[in-house]
């Protein structure tokens, strides 16, 4: 059974490899794949990413990352809903705040977002912040909407959770849904 830091070292080699950034090897599936983790190293996973892309571009790969939570506070901000949101959660609470929320950040903006800002030269799309915007989108509707954005470009879902290749369950508890066209990335088996 693998660590976390020697999948990560792993993940380095894999995601560097010419065959993965070309999609070689997976058939005609899209490129889409989970790096599951246990939710107790989401800050491990996270002060890693930055050092990760920053190694991976000097090697030359191409990599933007989504923060999904990140998106979803710029579009509030961008309707100058961020402090209103702020003022409901700590007024009637974080059930109140998804319900509101819920009618205006939708996984279809998210990924109308990704799609502006997806830069053509990118060779690798991380998403991250999965956690993070739970409840208010679930990761296997946003991978389910992203089929015709990145299609031809690897994308790596750093998921707190685990992914068996059919289900995703957040937090190692929340089932987020079956998926079925993500590959598992590194599990702690590999």
């Amino acid at each position: 059974m693998l660590s976390l830091g020697q999948r990560l070292e792993r993940l380095e080699s894999k995601l560097s490899q010419a065959a993965f950034l070309n999609n070689e090897g997976i058939g005609n599936e899209i490129g889409f794949h989970i790096f599951a983790y246990e939710p107790k190293d989401e800050p491990l996973v996270s002060g890693y990413l930055p050092n990760l892309k920053e190694r991976l571009g000097r090697a030359g790969v191409v990599i933007q990352e989504f923060n999904l939570y990140h998106i979803c506070l710029s579009l509030l901000e961008e309707r100058n809903l961020l402090e209103q949101s702020f003022q409901l959660e700590t007024q009637k609470g974080s059930t109140a705040l998804s319900k509101a929320l819920g009618r205006i950040i939708r996984p279809e903006k998210l990924v109308e977002q990704i799609r502006q800002d997806l830069n053509a030269a990118t060779q690798l799309v991380f998403i991250t912040g999965v956690g993070a915007i739970y409840p208010l989108i679930r990761s296997h509707t946003v991978l389910n909407n992203l089929h015709d954005v990145v299609d031809t470009i690897p994308l790596v879902m750093f998921f707190p959770g685990t992914y068996d290749g059919q289900e995703l369950r957040l937090f190692n508890a929340l089932k987020d849904d079956n998926y079925y066209r993500a590959f598992p990335l590194l599990s702690s088996e590999d």
